[in-house]
């Protein structure tokens, strides 16, 4: 039981925290009210931050329940993020 805890955590770790940067950075870069450029630009460096501290998360956080429902905040930061693309549709 306990390896099975780990391997959750190890997942989310790597990948819930991949896909909650890779939101965040998204919805940053839409939402900063500078020029894109600029914007993508702060938005990526800020990701590196981002990253290291969802794996903290992952790891500090004493609920399973709570460290995936942190995570699940991907999904409101990614519809930030890429709502504008999603409504336009394939290029």
């Amino acid at each position: 039981m306990k390896g099975a805890m780990t391997l959750s955590r190890v997942l989310a770790a790597v990948f819930g925290g991949y896909l909650f940067t890779y939101a965040f950075t998204a919805a940053l870069a839409r939402l900063l009210p500078m020029a894109p450029g600029d914007a993508m630009i702060v938005a990526t460096l800020a990701s590196f931050l981002i990253y290291a501290l969802a794996i903290l998360w992952a790891f500090a956080c004493k609920s399973l329940w709570r460290m995936w429902g942190g995570l699940a905040l991907a999904l409101p930061l990614a519809l930030v993020g890429f709502w504008p693309q999603l409504m336009r549709g394939p290029a």
